[in-house]
């Protein structure tokens, strides 16, 4: 639960999670997991040469059934994938059903995979409660001049979207919005209601069709006949279905308020074929059997009644509502579909009871995530943060892929192609994958990323912990992670190298569930911890091969950021030798050695394993500036510059610099951690070797340690690649806005090189780095991202973090000017909540209503049906702020959730001038963590130093030795009724405490208090006593 005011109380959201995660009732069993593109994937794609997106197109999608999933719009299904339910329409214009998204392919689009829709994740819950909407067009839809118009389209030139098309002018579109709740106590009880709202002129007409299906597992020969699931018809607006895991379940059908002059309601027509391929239709063979996928397609839009099975059964069926007499739905007015998903065999289906239901959960979603967020802050912070949660939850997927099915086939289906094993993941054998996981963006990337999802476990621990935790650890277990120790990077390629952020955001959701709701997993943390040491030795193994600690990597998630391909041998000859690879594994060291202090405070085994991170940060930290210790050798840092650059090695003495001013100069500030006095000195084998080591390698420890002689704020050591003196130099260009400073955030190239691109001949090929703010301006690495200006939330993200642990370290008084030139300085910590409030100006309506990501378009800016929701796009112009590539990149960019909690309070409206007292917010001091004070009732409450909250929520663990507790006290959670007398009193009171405590932190604000603890708070980064 999160705790307020020292006091503790469950919402009944939290009440579900709690009883989900100690196994009293399975309430994330139904969810959202229905990926949003299915077609075009690489589980899907059996070709020869490996062109997943020819080989299974979206026109394909219609008549040919999945093998490794099902993709839909709005989808629920259960946590494997074998019942379905979603949602189709009709307009009456459209050559097809709108049953799923539509978007181009990588070929088709001038910057690679675009959907071209307009639908938003409005709620959710984990996951009583979603909420989901959809702009469906009354016109055609205009497919073909999507794909001929993004055809023409140059690299240079933007994206054609759906919204440029005029396809919603005179609002001749309607708002479809879909809500599914689930019962107060039954997670198996799943209510769904469709609400569409015509906005045009006239009268439309409007055709609903729900679907239910189960996925075919039964065509591929890997299960007997018997197992076959079904759906038949059972009573009048019901059906019944069958499945040998699932059980028994009921579609129950409420008819619904008709729109014609005969005032008759509309009854659903439901239909039923087989989730099976349509052979005749795309290799004009047999098909296998008489009723296939594609059927409602042909029964409703070509009035081919044969097409459905009159037996009224199937593995798939749909309720047809026809929205149609009188011309349609009246303009302003609505068309409502309910219907009920259940086990219970019942035949009515109470409007007035239902409605109180989905409204109740609204509510209920409303209180759990105000009290995640209770400080005051405008409506539309409030609103980003709230939608950037709920595309979290909606970007939940399931996922399936089992490397010995899909590379040897099936034994019913023809054997695919010998050559195809060989294209793409031949070495992992070994992957074994079922499971919910969280993708970077519903549709353009409905697979795992691993970076991307390290930074998505820090919002999704903000309101599921359990669930964050869960996606950490599966990566490293060993139906995922290689026998060598590489974690899998997405199935494109699952061993490419990305990023090691696994440790940092394993130790930030460990801290985020303690500090926000009081329960400390040991149990994860020493689990992770064991399998991340193989991960380690993997990178020093494979990436270091000549044991310099100079590292390499190749393109670690930065796409396109260096001169060459850093995934293929340099033209040059040579090795890269890699700013960011090196300051990356520094950086892993760093929280490698975070996590083994946290857990040497409880088993002193962990003191030997802190000291061989600690020596080892030494060594990288210093190879980095100091190869050899010759005195004229050239390294990766320019000391003219004041900057970090890769470099190309030929061994020995012979190596040149790349004077690109890029992220990856940056980069080397993450690693960057500073060591309490009092934990060290808990810790006598620790502070043993740490002593021997700096009095044995003084020299070396001089220069990678900025405390040996004169310690930092509270008597800290501080452990960090940058000198002082490098940090004010790597700081004055970061915060200069003619190179990385933009008003949206830190770029991830400098300006510089617009004017100043940087350029060499090899072999007559000229290779060119230029400033491109926008989309990328060429091909490479399927031309969909850029990392030569755009704007980042993810690094951003960890330059924040990097800020406030130097400002632990060195207080108020070390003050850098911000912006570079402007004459006014700040600490670190005002430096750090200034970023995060440009990063914020992203989303935020300036005041001239205008949002940044929205590119000055009108309508999403000024008209009252689109201006309030949000696209979470997954980078932004380096100049302007436009939201690029992805649209519903939840993943990373819903990190904005975060710093809207950390920081919201304070965030002054995009253009309006910055003062001094906007930095006067509490960053870092986590609003939950704090001591008690006097509550307004008069009574006093026992001072704490620390959170009162026992953890009975189940262990990631199979064994627990660890006191899971902050403090050892145990909670009793209490199950009242949700309306009883008792209950409300409870509310009442817990009210009462967030009423004290938002007084207080405003408070706070407005006389300036706590002027360190606010900007950096030790327990949000480091361990401590």
């Amino acid at each position: 639960m999160v705790v307020v005011d020292n006091y503790e109380y469950l919402t009944e959201e939290e009440k579900r999670l709690k009883e989900d995660g100690n196994r009293i009732k399975y309430w994330k069993k139904w969810g959202p997991y229905v990926a949003e593109r299915q077609w075009a994937t690489v589980r899907e794609d059996y070709s020869a040469d490996g062109d997943a997106w020819s080989h299974f197109t979206h026109d394909h999608a219609r008549s040919r059934a999945f093998r490794w999933g099902e993709d839909g719009i709005a989808g629920v299904s259960d946590t494997h994938g074998l019942q379905n339910i979603a949602f189709a329409f009709w307009n009456e214009q459209d050559p097809f059903l709108k049953e799923r998204l539509f978007g181009l392919a990588n070929p088709q689009g001038n910057h690679g995979e675009s959907i071209k829709e307009a639908h938003f994740h409005l709620d959710n819950t984990p996951h009583s409660y979603m909420k989901y909407l959809y702009k469906y067009p009354q016109r055609a839809f205009p497919y073909q001049d999507l794909l001929d118009t993004n055809a023409k389209r140059t690299k240079t030139d933007k994206e054609y979207q759906l919204i440029d098309t005029g396809i919603f002018d005179e609002d001749r579109y309607w708002d479809i919005i879909i809500e599914t709740a689930k019962e107060a106590d039954d997670p198996d009880e799943i209510l769904f209601r469709v609400t569409a709202w015509n906005r045009g002129p006239e009268p439309a007409p409007l055709h609903i069709i729900p679907h239910v299906w189960f996925r075919n597992t039964w065509a591929w020969g890997r299960e007997t006949e018997d197992k076959k699931p079904s759906i038949s018809g059972y009573s009048e607006n019901m059906a019944r279905s069958k499945h040998w895991k699932l059980g028994n379940r009921y579609l129950l059908l409420s008819p619904s308020p008709g729109v014609g002059v005969s005032g008759d309601d509309v009854q659903p027509d439901i239909i039923y074929t087989d989730n099976d391929t349509n052979y005749e239709l795309l290799y004009g063979g047999e098909n296998k059997v008489p009723y296939v996928k594609d059927a409602f397609h042909n029964y409703i839009v070509d009035g081919k009644k044969e097409a459905v099975n009159p037996a009224r059964t199937g593995t798939k069926c749909a309720a047809w509502f026809q929205f149609n007499e009188s011309g349609g739905v009246a303009p302003g007015e609505c068309a409502v579909v309910r219907f009920r998903f259940s086990r219970k065999n019942e035949t009515y289906l109470d409007e007035e009871i239902f409605d109180d239901i989905v409204e109740k959960r609204r509510e209920e979603a409303d209180e759990f995530y105000y009290r995640i967020s209770p400080l005051p802050m405008s409506e539309d912070l409030r609103n980003i943060q709230r939608q950037a949660f709920s595309g979290m939850m909606w970007c939940k997927q399931y996922y399936q892929f089992i490397w010995d099915q899909w590379a040897n086939g099936d034994p019913a289906q023809p054997p695919p192609p010998p050559e195809r094993k060989e294209i793409r993941n031949s070495e992992w054998r070994h992957l074994y994958i079922d499971d919910i996981l969280s993708m970077p963006d519903s549709w353009e990337y409905p697979f795992f990323a691993a970076w991307d999802s390290a930074f998505h476990c820090i919002p999704l621990a903000m309101i599921d912990p359990e669930f964050a935790k869960k996606q950490i650890d599966l990566f490293t277990r060993e139906w995922y992670c290689h026998p060598n120790g590489q974690l899998p990077a997405y199935e494109w390629n699952f061993g490419d190298v990305n990023p090691p952020v696994h440790a940092w955001a394993t130790f930030r959701v460990f801290k985020i569930e303690r500090k926000l709701y009081g329960r400390q997993d040991l149990d994860f943390l020493e689990r992770v911890f064991q399998k991340l040491l193989l991960n380690f030795t993997w990178w020093v193994n494979r990436k270091d091969k000549d044991g310099k600690n100079v590292f390499e990597g190749g393109f670690l998630g930065l796409d396109n950021i260096g001169l060459f391909n850093r995934s293929e041998p340099l033209p040059t000859g040579g090795v890269l030798e890699q700013a960011d690879s090196t300051g990356w594994m520094a950086f892993y060291c760093l929280c490698m050695l975070n996590i083994a202090l946290e857990l040497a405070k409880h088993r002193r085994i962990y003191e030997d394993i802190a000291s061989k991170f600690f020596e080892h940060f030494i060594f990288i930290s210093d190879a980095m500036t100091f190869k050899h210790g010759d005195k004229d050798e050239k390294s990766l840092w320019n000391d003219e510059d004041g900057f970090y650059y890769d470099a190309i090695s030929w061994g020995g003495p012979y190596i040149q610099q790349l004077p690109v001013r890029s992220l990856v100069g940056l980069i080397p500030l993450y690693a960057t951690l500073t060591l309490e006095p009092e934990l060290i000195n808990k810790l006598p084998s620790f502070k043993k070797r740490v002593d021997w080591f700096m009095e044995n390698h003084c020299d070396l420890a001089e220069r990678n340690m900025a405390s040996i002689r004169k310690r930092g704020k509270g008597n800290r050591i501080l452990l960090s690649m940058v000198s002082k003196d490098r940090l004010e130099k790597i700081l004055k260009r970061m915060l200069d806005e003619d190179e990385f400073f933009s008003e949206h955030g830190i770029r991830s190239l400098s300006k510089f090189h617009e004017e100043n691109p940087y350029s060499m001949d090899v072999n007559g090929q000229k290779f060119t780095v230029g400033y491109v703010p926008g989309d990328s301006d060429s091909g490479l690495f399927g031309g969909n991202s850029n990392w030569r200006g755009p704007i980042w939330l993810c690094v951003n993200f960890l330059l924040v973090e990097s800020l406030q642990r130097f400002y632990l370290f060195y207080g108020p008084n070390f003050q850098v000017e911000c912006p570079t030139g402007s004459g006014e300085f700040m600490h670190l910590g005002h430096v750090s909540e200034e970023i995060q409030h440009r990063l914020q100006h992203l989303f935020a309506r300036g005041d001239d209503g205008r949002r940044s990501i929205n590119a000055g378009n009108d309508t999403l800016d000024f008209d009252p049906n689109w201006k309030d929701y949000m696209w979470f796009h997954e980078f932004f112009d380096g100049d302007t702020g436009r939201g690029l590539g992805a649209t519903h990149q939840c993943g990373w960019t819903g990190l904005i959730a975060r710093m809207i909690h950390d920081t919201g309070i304070s965030c002054r409206l995009p253009q309006t001038p910055r003062t001094p007292t906007v930095g006067m917010a509490h960053y870092f001091d986590d609003v939950f963590h704090r001591h008690a004070g006097t509550s307004t009732n008069g009574s006093s409450r026992p001072h704490k130093g620390h959170m009162r909250r026992s953890s009975t929520a189940r262990s990631i663990s199979a064994r627990s030795d660890f006191d899971a507790s902050v403090n050892g006290e145990e909670f009793d959670v209490r199950s009242e009724a949700p309306d009883d007398p008792e209950r409300q009193a409870l509310r009442r009171e817990a009210d009462e405490h967030l009423k004290n405590y938002v007084s207080e932190q405003l408070q706070r604000v407005k006389d300036h208090d706590d002027e360190f603890g606010r900007y950096a708070d030790v327990e949000e980064y480091e361990t401590h006593v």
